[in-house]
């Protein structure tokens, strides 16, 4: 045998006994950097899991991953999926840029590319497949198609007689555009038959929750018109999600980056039975207002949504409740007048915010009876302009938040501050919640915020500089001309921020 035939030989055997040592797990392959390299190189389509065995979200993850896997292996596909344990695969951890847990990514024919989809069994296998395949498949029979429709919860499926036609080439490109949802096209006559397909360049999503098939209702032309595609990617991603959906960790991320931003959320208790008596109430409103506004439950009973509840200024002991906010406004909040959960009071609510006749509820806390018996002014949304914008004053707010550490770090000093200016009867040293009250002219984006208002003219001066005794002092006595810190002692300060929208 030749040096090369053996060489070859040699490296056969090298993959053959890297892939015998693969453990599988429940359908999950386990990877470790001695058998790595040769399972990448023997299959084509591989997506990464790297997870820690502490962490929450992994676990979360686990049995929807396993799903997946057992979902591909089932339609005998060719992709696999893989777990690695990145606490003791370390180097391949570090190779691939692992900064968080879980970290998905896919290996196609090679090259690694980032996971950008669901943390659902369908999400993770739809968008695998949109990655792998044809941006819409072809279906060219009855059975196709209906192999197709009932392999998925969520699809949408062109009709078109030519499948090189205008409109159809710019359908193919909208699914193209689109990581997490399945597209297919037929221009097969059965097809059109079966479905009840009449005229061309029809589009026809077909689900598993509300209503089973749902027309588009527009012409798709596909002449060379932005809006056209927009209006469609907007119907589908509208008709994607349920009349009414429950938040949780695989729902968030869709519920806050979707195009509907104006949402009703209905705070419920699913241990006290209210989402099987309320859902269904909710949703002949929330049919008649889809595409305007998002009908969203939230069960107060877990835990990490005591953080939203806080956010909304509600106890579990207000729940069932109901607000509305509109993320494009500042996550701008609106209470009902009445509080009950019944189709017509939700739907007069919801009216009367689409109709603009509503006006945005602010947070508030009652005002302390002894609010200004100490050094430190307390400041509620009540009294806070007329403290803040009394002209004969200087006023410095303190603006924070009860579990911000760096707040929490302050306080002491802040004491002082409010202790040695106590005397001072042209000066105001005052603290706010602004986790428990808001103003419409103020906007707080991190916690500390410090802002003197000087007196006179009211202008607003925020404090940047380190916050001792002697840096708040020199601020206060120079009018604020005082306290701008480096740049690179900005950054390396990093305040707590103001939660997102996507954390609550």
């Amino acid at each position: 045998m030749s040096s090369i035939g053996g060489f070859c030989l040699a490296a056969l055997c090298l993959v053959a006994a890297c892939l015998a040592a693969v453990e599988v797990d429940d359908g999950v392959y386990v990877l470790k950097q001695d058998n790595f390299d040769g399972f990448i190189a023997e299959n084509d389509y591989v997506l990464l899991e790297f997870y820690a065995p502490w962490c929450g979200h992994c676990k979360a993850l686990a049995p929807e991953y396993v799903k997946a896997a057992k979902k591909l292996e089932e339609a005998k596909s060719a992709i696999k999926l893989v777990k690695i344990d990145a606490t003791v695969e370390t180097q391949l951890a570090e190779k691939h840029g692992v900064r968080g847990y879980p970290t998905l990514k896919l290996y196609r024919q090679g090259v690694a590319i980032d996971y950008t989809g669901g943390r659902q069994a369908d999400d993770i296998v739809n968008w695998l497949l949109k990655k792998t395949g044809p941006a819409a498949q072809e279906l060219q029979t009855v059975d196709d198609a209906k192999a197709f429709i009932e392999a998925h919860n969520f699809v949408i499926v062109g009709f078109f007689k030519e499948a090189s036609s205008p409109a159809a080439t710019a359908y193919v490109k909208v699914a193209n555009a689109a990581d997490d949802h399945m597209f297919a096209i037929t221009s097969s006559d059965e097809v059109f038959n079966e479905y009840g397909i009449e005229g061309d360049g029809k589009i026809v999503v077909f689900k598993k929750f509300d209503e089973d098939k749902v027309v588009y209702p527009e012409e798709f032309t596909g002449k060379d018109d932005p809006l056209e595609a927009k209006n469609l990617q907007k119907f589908i991603a509208t008709h994607s999600l349920p009349l009414v959906v429950e938040f949780n960790q695989d729902t968030a991320q869709k519920i806050f980056s979707g195009e509907i931003k104006s949402h009703l959320l209905v705070f419920l208790s699913k241990a006290a039975g209210h989402l099987t008596k309320y859902v269904d109430v909710l949703k002949e409103p929330a049919k008649k207002y889809r595409g305007q506004v998002l009908f969203v439950t939230i069960d107060c009973d877990e835990t990490d949504h005591e953080r939203i509840l806080e956010f909304f200024g509600l106890k579990k002991d207000d729940v069932p409740s109901m607000r509305i906010i509109k993320l494009e406004e500042d996550m701008a909040k609106y209470k009902p007048e009445n509080r009950e959960i019944s189709a017509e009071n939700v739907q007069e609510f919801v009216a009367a915010f689409t109709d603009g006749k509503l006006k945005r509820h602010l947070l508030t806390q009652d005002l302390p009876e002894d609010w200004d018996k100490t050094p430190v002014t307390v400041l509620v949304g009540t009294n806070f302009h007329e403290i803040a914008y009394d002209k004969e004053k200087d006023v410095l707010v303190e603006f924070y938040a009860p579990w911000c550490g760096h707040c929490q770090q302050l306080a002491p000093i802040y004491e002082k501050l409010g202790e040695k200016y106590k005397d001072n009867d042209k000066l105001v040293i005052a603290k706010m919640d602004a986790t428990a009250n808001e103003l419409e002219d103020v906007k707080i984006t991190s916690f500390p915020t410090l802002t003197l208002y000087k007196k006179n003219t009211n202008e607003a001066v925020e404090y940047n500089g380190e916050r001792t005794l002697d840096g708040l002092s020199k601020f206060i006595e120079t009018g604020g001309q005082y306290g701008e810190a480096p740049e690179e002692a900005q950054e390396e300060d990093e305040d707590d921020d103001v939660p997102r929208k996507d954390e609550l």
